[in-house]
């Protein structure tokens, strides 16, 4: 069995959400606006014992950017528009990558029949909402009607029930993991680095090199990117230096 196959340790890292700040474009933030913990580690005291749970007796998800493991693994995941890419889709297919997508309904929507053919192949497909609106600030019916109905999407068209949620944007508040957590998703995923529009790692806390058990962020429309399959192509060799290599992140959380 491998040592990162645990479930990650439950809802009380609800309690560290700090106030986030509001983002007024698209693009991906240079860090996650809210703590994360690597899945597995302990989960700190403190917690609210209102915030404990979603719908009667529900754990809240945990938030994380990291999965706690000693295989030397690391985890590449996408945002939408990866789809768009059809050389990025090649790369997958010709090296069976077992990345992760996170799929918004109106942006992915009209690809996903391309991204079946991904699936066939090892991609994974998670929730990244309805209308990748911003969810921290809305009512609970509004952040459950963009989780859910997302939820409801992906079983309907590709018959998978998503467990993992990336909130758009990377924020989210209490409300977040409440609804998420009465939507079936048992971790809400942020990342420690992310691919930048060089190709270059950027990270969002500690050493600045990649350790076992990262999430790596790719973010597709990133406006001055360079072409992303070049860009993929250049973090497989900088993994693959550090004598890692890609894991499949559904079989680690």
């Amino acid at each position: 069995m491998r040592r990162g196959r645990s479930r990650p340790a439950g809802a009380a890292l609800a309690a560290l959400l700090l106030p986030l700040l509001p983002l007024t474009a698209c693009d991906r933030p240079a860090a996650p606006a809210g703590p994360a913990a690597a899945a597995g580690d302990p989960v700190p005291d403190g917690d609210q014992a209102g915030d404990r749970a979603g719908g009667p007796g529900r754990p809240l998800p945990p938030v994380v950017d990291h999965v706690r493991t000693t295989d030397r693994v690391v985890f590449l995941t996408y945002d939408d528009g990866a789809e768009r890419d059809p050389a990025l889709a090649g790369l997958i297919r010709e090296r069976r990558l077992p990345v992760t997508l996170f799929l918004t309904d109106t942006v992915a929507g009209p690809a996903y029949g391309d991204l079946a053919r991904l699936r066939s192949v090892g991609a994974g497909l998670q929730n990244h909402t309805l209308d990748h609106r911003f969810l921290r600030g809305l009512p609970y019916a509004g952040q459950r009607a963009e989780i859910c109905g997302q939820q409801t999407k992906l079983t309907s068209r590709f018959g998978v029930r998503a467990r993992l949620l990336r909130p758009p944007h990377g924020t989210y508040d209490t409300t977040t993991l409440r609804a998420a957590a009465d939507c079936g998703i048992t971790a809400l995923v942020l990342w420690r680095a992310a691919l930048d529009a060089d190709g270059g790692l950027t990270y969002t806390r500690g050493e600045h090199r990649l350790h076992p058990g990262d999430i790596i962020a790719v973010d597709p429309d990133h406006p001055a990117a360079t072409n992303m399959t070049a860009r993929t192509e250049r973090l497989l060799k900088t993994i693959e230096e550090q004598g890692l290599r890609v894991a499949r992140m559904e079989d680690y959380l």
